[in-house]
């Protein structure tokens, strides 16, 4: 069938199995259900997709023929890679993983052809019965379905729905990284499997690349540089989930917090404080009780039931409702840095990236409808600077409406209608994310790229139409008639603590001045320098730059070796010259000597450099 489609295109190529080598482009080829047969490169996400599903049934045969008794869940592709959850009784270490790679690279040589075949249901159950595999059983009961697909390599078969390559022999580049655990069905009351991952590319230099970018990624990891640096620590035993923030990571929060608040109130915002707890009928009327409930905390006082804010929305709604608001107050930007609490399973929480506790800088903007597309390209501008600030190019998402939702098919095409005018008056390049929209209307997600390439969903927009009208709230508009507002939420940084646990990484620990913890050390050389060094110190001190004194009785390379691992951006090397001539010697972390200054050229040019909100030091 490929040669056909390899004359009927006229195609001067060679085949090499699903793989149509031209001599610029490599075509990949799948066959939709209804026999449509489409094309596509390398490049495309389908053919990732393609050969990284192939290579998770590689890795499940392999794991058949060591592991006699293993049992499949299921193995799906990811980002980038795949997995496959299994139920084995080794512990599959380091070790075993190994031995999984090496009958993984014999399946391949083998080439073996995978053959799509049906069977009905009943016949699918019967066999993965005879074979031992519940996990299987399970799934086709729940798809409820007369017939399944199936793909056979080998001695091998899986319950499947395709595509894949047509033979083993067509994936060659890839590499098995951990193995974590994973409750079947994400359930904790279930049985926990083991989760392998791998990954895979169609050329060996992007496997490289990829696990170059892993290594360097294990090195920036926030959990071990947060630690290290004093930043904050996780105490999983008192408050799973929450973090405690040290007074070095307390810096940088309140530092990311001031620019916040001045960029705010530039652009028309009033902060607004809310209460951490609040009555349940809130958030009935709010629609969360119906579509959050499982993610909330509650608790119970004087037979009243209370709920601890998920979000920052109602609590701002019952602000805007304390009073007869006119079509001359709109719109109104409030913002708040809010700390909400959401409930994730213990097996999900991740560091700083995925918290119960965490702080929003939200803001909702009530506005007109007439006002929508300025406030949101008001938003757009605001997101666009901050993250420039931090280098951080970025992609944009209009998120759609999911299944779990409220309001009608008219008021959800109306606010998406809107959002994606909003996007092309800018001139934003957008992807649409169907069906990963709030339950409450569409949005805009931003996706930020950090220094190795990794990409990090902070920033969103969403556009509320219904929540104003669950809540009864009004306007008294120019004809003197009620009116009702648009509700648009928005954050900036998204969450706080995972906003600082990506800076952790994208800078790896090593921050710019104007948010570093210590801005600068002081490092005299012998004990007889040590009383320059402390005035150098108080000048520092009083024009509040983030300043400490080594005068430990130690020698300084050590001091300096010390500054570096707690990655200061300067070094002051007080010596006799240094004494002598009124200056000190400055150091970089990266290891680089800017030679002396004057202690007060010094002070100038780190002032403006924390001024300007620099991402590099002056001497670079």
């Amino acid at each position: 069938m490929l040669k056909d489609l390899v004359k009927a295109l006229n195609l001067d190529s060679k085949i090499v199995g699903g793989v149509v080598a031209k001599e610029i482009v490599d075509l990949f080829y799948t066959v939709k259900p209804e026999d449509k047969i489409e094309l596509f490169t390398a490049e495309d996400p389908r053919a990732g997709e393609l050969y990284r599903h192939t290579m998770s049934h590689i890795m499940a045969q392999a794991i058949q023929r060591i592991y006699k008794n293993a049992k499949f869940a299921i193995g799906p592709t990811i980002e980038n890679g795949f997995y496959y959850d299994v139920d084995v009784d080794v512990p599959l270490n380091e070790d075993e993983l190994k031995k999984i790679e090496e009958e993984m690279k014999k399946i391949i040589k083998e080439d073996l052809p995978l053959e799509k075949f049906s069977m009905t249901a009943r016949e699918a159950i019967d066999y993965f019965e005879s074979k031992d595999q519940p996990y299987k059983v399970e799934i086709i009961k729940d798809l409820n379905e007369d017939n399944v697909t199936l793909y056979r390599q080998g001695e091998f078969v899986d319950l499947c729905r395709g595509p894949h390559m047509p033979s083993t022999g067509r994936v060659k580049y890839f590499k098995l990284l951990n193995v974590a655990g994973a409750y079947w069905r994400g359930d904790e009351k279930n049985k926990m499997l083991q989760r392998i991952y791998g990954t895979a590319f169609y050329k060996k230099e992007d496997l490289e690349s990829y696990l170059k970018m892993i290594e360097e990624a294990e090195k920036r990891d926030h959990r071990k540089l947060g630690p290290q640096l004093d930043l904050f620590s996780i105490h999983p035993d008192v408050a799973p989930g929450m973090v405690f923030f040290h007074p070095k990571g307390t810096i940088i929060r309140r530092e990311l917090e001031k620019y916040w608040r001045e960029e705010h109130k530039k652009s028309g915002y009033v902060e607004v404080v809310t209460p951490m707890v609040m009555n349940e009928s809130l958030w009935r009327q709010s629609g969360h009780w119906d579509h959050y409930k499982e993610n909330m905390y509650f608790t119970e006082k004087e037979n009243q039931m209370y709920a601890i804010k998920p979000m920052n929305c109602p609590g701002h709604i019952m602000i805007y409702k304390s009073q007869t608001r006119s079509y001359k107050d709109l719109p109104l930007r409030m913002c708040e840095l809010g700390t909400v609490h959401r409930y994730e399973r213990s097996g999900v929480v991740h560091g700083l990236f995925r918290t119960r506790a965490f702080t929003q800088d939200d803001a909702h903007i009530f506005c007109t409808e007439d006002q929508i597309e300025d406030e949101i390209k008001g938003v757009i501008s605001l997101i666009d600077k901050t993250y420039k600030l931090f280098g951080f190019p970025y992609k944009v998402e209009l998120s759609t409406r999911p299944e779990n939702s409220m309001g009608s098919d008219e008021i959800w095409e109306k606010s998406t209608n809107a959002l994606r005018a909003a996007l092309e008056h800018v001139g934003l390049l957008y992807q649409v994310n169907e069906g990963d929209g709030a339950f409450y209307g569409p949005k805009i997600d931003f996706h930020v790229k950090d220094s190795i390439g990794r990409t990090w969903q902070c920033a969103t927009i969403q556009l509320d139409f219904l929540m104003p009208e669950r809540f009864g709230i009004s306007y008294t508009g120019s004809d003197n008639l009620d009116h009702r507002p648009v509700m648009i939420h928005r954050v900036i940084y998204g969450s706080i603590e995972r906003f600082i646990g990506i800076l952790i990484e994208h800078y790896a620990g090593a921050f710019p001045a104007w948010i570093s913890p210590i801005q600068v050390a002081v490092l005299p050389i012998s004990d007889k320098h040590a009383e320059y060094a402390k005035k150098v110190v108080q000048i520092l001190d009083e024009k509040e730059i983030r300043t400490i004194l080594d005068d430990k009785p130690r020698k300084i390379n050590y001091k300096i070796r010390e500054a570096q691992i707690q990655k200061i951006p300067y070094m002051l090397i007080i010596g006799d010259r240094e004494i002598e001539t009124g200056s000190v010697a400055v150091r970089l972390r990266s290891g680089k000597d800017l030679g002396d200054l004057k202690t007060d050229d010094f002070i100038s040019k780190i002032l403006k450099e924390i001024k300007d909100k620099s991402q590099t030091s002056f001497g670079e």
